[in-house]
């Protein structure tokens, strides 16, 4: 049987351990745990050589007394079960706003003043604490978690788990898509009421309501209302079909998925309404930029270009280190509208068709953020003399349009952009925890340890997020309403979140100031025996 022997450091004693290559993930960590003496429940961590934790797994790559990992155990002993427990509420208090343990607490009481007077414990408690648990398990799975000790595997594939969505793939599971995709086909004939309609056309719409079968019905009314169906003699079968796939290629990440593509799609479609966009352009434009927004981050995995490109992955080796998220974005498109039963195309001239490709690769290329100056400037320069009916103008403002869809959340009322941030952060810590893991260059704004909700945000809105706003309003003035008095809020709201935070970690450094002075008199009361007062 093919072994691996690895060759580690403990306390600075050298060790070596030999285990089948086969060998189960909790066998190989237990052979850490005995080397460290470490107890089942204390927390070890290995590092390679260039001080960088590495994943105590089956996987682990083989190595020589001269280049010797490192164990450290980092929480040990006294009673460190409980010292583990009570790191974990202490990080979920700062991530959630709440803690689990007194939610059981809560939970425990309540439960025994019902068996006080109902003798047996109703069905709804136990699903209750059922609940409680699965919760508990769900944040125990979360991969940003891992320096706790929680030992995921980091081994890359397929089917990866997303380090967000509790035990569910990277890609969506095939029953998860044919369920959706089923309730999809069974909504898609009801009438959608024009209350509905009407909100869809406006920023202030809230995604987190809808299910993804309902928003499958809503890009459905999109594509309708635009008149997209008898202008394109798009068959309705085959537009179900294009969406499902749509959805089926977005990925189980915290913020690139399907809902993000909606919001992106119903923020287009609300701007085409807003600027009266469709007297201006003619339909295949519209067309382009719709459905560029549908298909603008498919099959994203949660890491950006720099990620990939640092990494050395396939798609970066595939896109020769240009653009490659965008790139991969245009060929799944294009891979979904190969298909005669999702083209929604198939019905358009060869001529047609080829404006078409050509607008959503320009589209969907222009959301890589590292063109954002250069499209911006181009655009600053033909505003003075904007003609709807040059080309070149048109082809500009839909890059731009597609721009500002694409981070419009601050642009949406607080408790609809707030959520999506969060899940934002989340997306951006998973990465640099994962760049730190495989010794990759950090990306600053992304680090955990440096990135505050608010200071993630300022920067960005005033630099980046307003001024290609206020570039839009200047050619479509009825735009300041709706997109630009929302973001100037946003930028209050996240401005004086930064400044509460500064004040409060000024206030602790303050109150560490006037405790030293107290701490320290004992010292400064002893002199050593030449005489000289003991330095503080």
């Amino acid at each position: 049987m093919a072994t691996k022997i690895i060759y580690f450091t403990v306390n600075g004693r050298p060790e070596q351990t030999e285990f089948p290559i086969d060998c189960p993930a909790q066998d190989v960590k237990d052979l850490f745990r005995a080397a460290a003496e470490a107890g089942p429940h204390d927390i070890i961590k290995l590092y390679n050589t260039k001080g960088n934790i590495i994943n105590i797994s089956p996987q682990l790559a083989p190595n020589s007394p001269r280049s010797c990992y490192k164990l450290k155990v980092v929480a040990a002993d006294c009673n460190s079960e409980m010292l583990y427990y009570h790191i974990l509420c202490a990080e979920l208090v700062v991530d959630l706003g709440f803690d689990l343990s007194s939610m059981e607490k809560r939970l425990q009481s309540l439960e025994k003043r019902i068996l006080t007077e109902a003798v047996e414990t109703p069905a709804i408690v136990y699903e209750m604490k059922r609940q409680v648990e699965s919760f508990r398990e769900k944040l125990e799975s979360v991969e940003h978690l891992s320096w706790l000790g929680l030992f995921k595997n980091m081994s890359e594939g397929t089917h990866k788990p997303s380090p967000f969505y509790h035990k569910r793939t990277l890609r969506k599971a095939r029953e998860e898509c044919e369920h959706v995709r089923e309730q999809f086909i069974q909504m898609s004939s009801l009438e959608v009421s024009e209350e509905v309609r009407q909100y869809l056309k406006k920023p202030t719409f809230d995604n987190w309501q809808w299910e993804d079968a309902e928003i499958m019905v809503l890009l459905q009314v999109m594509y309708t209302d635009l008149d997209f169906i008898s202008a394109f003699n798009i068959e309705l079968d085959v537009l179900q079909q294009f969406l499902y796939e749509v959805y089926r290629r977005y990925n189980n990440i915290p913020f690139h998925n399907f809902k993000h593509c909606f919001c992106v799609t119903q923020m287009m479609y609300g701007l085409i309404w807003l600027t009266d966009l469709r007297s201006k352009i003619d339909s295949i434009d519209l067309l382009i930029l719709l459905t560029s927004a549908v298909c603008h981050d498919l099959d994203h995995t949660g890491y950006n270009n720099a990620y990939q490109i640092n990494a050395r992955t396939e798609l970066a080796l595939r896109y020769n280190d240009i653009s490659p998220l965008e790139n991969h974005h245009c060929a799944v498109a294009f891979e979904i509208l190969e298909k005669t039963e999702s083209n929604i195309f198939r019905n358009l001239s060869m001529e047609q068709f080829k404006r078409i490709r050509e607008g959503i690769i320009k589209c969907i290329l222009a959301t890589d953020m590292t063109r954002h100056t250069e499209i911006l400037n181009k655009f600053k320069t033909i505003l003075p003399v904007f003609d709807f009916s040059n080309k070149d103008h048109r082809d500009v403002l839909m890059m731009i349009m597609i721009k500002v869809s694409d981070i419009s959340n601050e642009a949406r009322p607080m408790d609809v952009a707030e959520p999506w941030l969060d899940c934002l952060l989340q997306e951006f810590f998973n990465q640099s925890d994962t760049e730190k893991l495989e010794g990759l260059p950090v990306t600053p704004f992304m680090d955990r340890d440096k990135v505050t909700k608010p200071s993630s945000q300022t920067g960005f809105i005033r630099f980046v997020l307003f001024p290609l706003f206020v570039e839009l309003a200047n050619l479509f003035p009825s735009l300041e309403q709706h997109i630009i008095d929302p973001v100037r809020k946003a930028l209050d709201y996240y401005t004086e979140m930064e400044k509460a935070l500064e004040r409060e970690k000024q206030n602790r450094v303050q109150s560490e100031k006037t405790i030293k002075p107290s701490t320290s008199q004992e010292p400064e009361a002893h002199s050593e025996p030449n005489g000289a007062t003991k330095p503080l």
